[in-house]
This record gives structure tokens, C-alpha cells and sequence, in this order.
């Protein structure tokens, strides 16, 4: 899924690649997907995008954007982006190819679920967009401890650190992959109640929260997640699924793989104890 540190790069990658590049044909939906969305009609989108150049790169939360005149692609959850030189043989199935005048492509392939939105500036009420541009960045100089701690008490206090941090878009782009590191490294289990939590335990989280998603956009995004040329990101995960065999890197013990809230969550229970302290 792209979050925080893949948009990110997946956005610099566009500018300095693609930059300047005219559209010459855009193709949706040659393989339909039941959990693929499009914002507005995809069948005009050709129509809306033909002749225009990259003109700029965004990323908003977990979203990057790329920017053609007037209009705006934004991509977003489970879609996988990927460049072909001119003369690349292409993949059979995807949900959008943007192929450009110098004959080289960008095809849009959604997983699970992926969302493709064409923004032209009269239609930029999308929720979800407008979210993402609007609030602040975890790692923005407006993400004090104070704005962080404003936020955890603003919800009910029965929440979960994950139910806090990886919900409802309080930070955009903070999704349930990066949180297994930001949890780890805090030495918090993701179901601890923010109610049982020390203000230690607390500034814990906001600091492991801006360093480790410091180091995963530094690195280019998780080697869980791949880039417009199919490679996996620089920063090597300590928790997901790419992990789970090995013992934990600090304590050495077992890790623990359990579905909650939507998604699987990791953890080493000597490391990150439901109860408390870490032993």
C-alpha cells in the first residue's frame, strides 16, 4: 500500500523521470477491478489528459499527485505504479496506461483495493484528497508535541494506539505498514488503550512516530513496497510480513502476527507487552 514515505518518493521519482512528458493516450479499466476507483467518469479521462505534460509533482499523505496543467492525477491505497521505457513490453492486465508521445508508459495496476482520481480544479471536493492536502504532515515543524498530544486527546481515551494513529486520517499517509516500526520502536503494543498510557509512554510514541517515518522517506519508501521501476524501498522493515520468521532484532524472542482493526498487526510480546513496560 502507498503511504507516508512511498508517495514521497514515488512523486520525486515522476518529476525527475517523466517531467516534461506529453500524453498522447490514456487507457482505463482494461481490466476491470471491483475495488478500483476512479473520481468521475474514467472513460473521459483521455479526453482530459491528452496533450498535456507533466508539468509537477505533489504527494499529499499517502497520496502522490502528478500534475499536468490545469489537471491532477492522484493515486492512492493499493495502486501500483510502474514506468516502461519506450519499447518495453507492457503487463496484459491493468487499470490505467498513460502511454506519452516519446512511446513510454506509466501503467496504474490496483491489488486489493487502489484509487485513481483526475482532479481539473472544479471538482476537488473528494474527502479523502481534500484530507490529505489539508492536514498536517507527521513530519512537518506544525507536528509539535503539542499538536500530537491535542490530537490523542481528542478522541475517546478507549481508543488503541492503532485505533489513534492509523485511523480516520488523522495523519494522512499513516497507514497500518508503517505503524508496525513507529509501535516498535516505542516499544508500544498496537492494542494498548491510550487511557493506560504514562505521558513517557506517550512521547515515546510521537517521537518514534516522526523518526521512524524520517528514515523510511529518507530510504525511499519500505522493501515491502516497490517504485515506478519495480524496486522494493531502501528502508528495511522490523515488523511485517516480510519478517515474521526471523526473531525479534532486539530481544530475540518470537514475533506475534494478529489481525485487528482491519488489517494484521505485528509485535514481539516481550518488547511490546498488552499490559505495560516492556520487561
Amino acid at each position: 500500500m502507498i503511504e507516508f514515505p512511498e508517495s514521497r518518493h514515488l512523486a520525486a521519482q515522476i518529476q525527475e523521470n517523466l517531467l516534461g512528458k506529453t500524453v498522447q493516450n490514456v487507457t482505463t479499466n482494461k481490466s476491470p477491478h471491483k475495488f478500483a476507483w476512479f473520481h468521475g467518469d474514467p472513460a473521459e479521462y483521455h479526453g482530459k489528459l491528452a496533450g498535456k505534460a507533466i508539468s509537477g509533482t505533489n504527494a499529499y499523505g499517502g497520496m502522490p499527485e502528478i500534475v499536468l496543467g490545469d489537471a491532477r492525477l492522484v493515486f492512492c491505497d493499493g495502486t501500483n505504479l510502474r514506468y516502461f521505457a519506450p519499447g518495453a513490453k507492457l503487463p496484459d492486465k491493468h487499470q490505467m496506461h498513460i502511454e506519452f508521445e516519446d512511446g513510454a508508459s506509466l501503467v496504474c495496476s490496483v491489488q486489493m483495493y487502489g484509487a485513481m482520481f483526475l482532479m481539473d480544479g472544479s471538482d476537488d471536493d473528494e474527502g479523502y484528497y481534500l484530507t490529505a492536502k489539508t492536514k498536517i504532515s507527521p513530519l512537518s515543524e506544525k507536528n509539535t508535541e503539542a499538536y500530537f498530544f491535542e490530537l490523542m486527546n481528542g478522541v475517546k481515551q478507549n481508543y488503541s494506539v492503532k485505533a489513534f494513529l492509523a485511523t480516520e486520517q488523522r495523519y494522512p499517509g499513516l497507514g497500518n505498514g508503517v505503524l508496525q516500526d513507529i509501535l516498535f520502536n516505542a516499544r508500544m503494543n498496537p492494542r494498548r488503550k491510550l487511557e493506560t498510557l504514562a505521558q513517557r509512554e506517550k512521547e515515546a510514541v510521537y517521537q518514534s512516530l516522526k523518526q521512524t517515518l524520517s528514515a523510511m522517506t529518507a530510504a525511499g519508501g519500505r522493501d515491502t513496497e516497490k517504485d515506478i521501476f519495480g524496486q522494493p524501498g531502501g528502508y528495511k522493515t522490523m515488523l511485517s510480513a516480510k519478517t515474521l520468521q526471523y526473531p525479534c532484532p532486539v530481544c530475540g524472542g518470537g514475533l506475534v502476527r494478529e489481525a485487528y482493526l482491519g488489517g494484521n498487526v505485528y509485535y514481539c510480546p516481550v518488547c511490546q507487552p498488552k499490559e505495560g513496560t516492556p520487561k
